[in-house]
């Protein structure tokens, strides 16, 4: 990977370049948006209804929960 200074890149990125060759993608990361697993059991009706949301809007089941979820707590605080 060759060197470059950050302003390089930048008039690079501002002029629509190619600027990937120029980072290490191996060490990136999304600060707060780390995933952990985790569990949660849903009851049979509570499942169908979001399957059938799911399907309708033709997105995964985990994306509706997701969202609804995200929805609710920026609500919250």
């Amino acid at each position: 990977m060759k060197a470059i200074k950050a302003k390089e890149i930048e008039k690079k990125f501002d002029e629509s370049e190619d600027i990937s060759k120029y980072l290490d993608l191996s060490k990136a990361r999304r600060p707060k948006q780390e995933q952990k697993r985790v569990n949660v059991d849903f009851p049979l009706w509570m499942i169908n209804l979001l399957d059938k949301e799911a399907r309708r809007l033709g997105v995964p089941r985990q994306s509706i929960i997701k969202v609804w979820v995200a929805e609710r707590l920026e609500k919250a605080s």
